[in-house]
């Protein structure tokens, strides 16, 4: 179910939407928006888990 997101959408897709965020960012602050991206995903994952194991007790 996690990866039905990325099914949503082609190559050609990713391709524009990398253009778009580099021209609307610059190359210089996709690495703090991946960063920033990646903490919360992380953070999301753990508050599931959190959420998983407190519903089987």
């Amino acid at each position: 179910m996690e990866n039905v997101f990325f099914l949503m959408f082609g190559p050609q897709e990713w391709i524009i939407i990398l253009i778009i965020v580099l021209l609307l960012f610059g190359g210089s602050k996709i690495p703090q928006l991946m960063k920033g991206l990646g903490q919360g995903v992380k953070e999301f994952n753990n508050a599931k888990k959190g959420v998983e194991e407190e519903t089987k007790q």
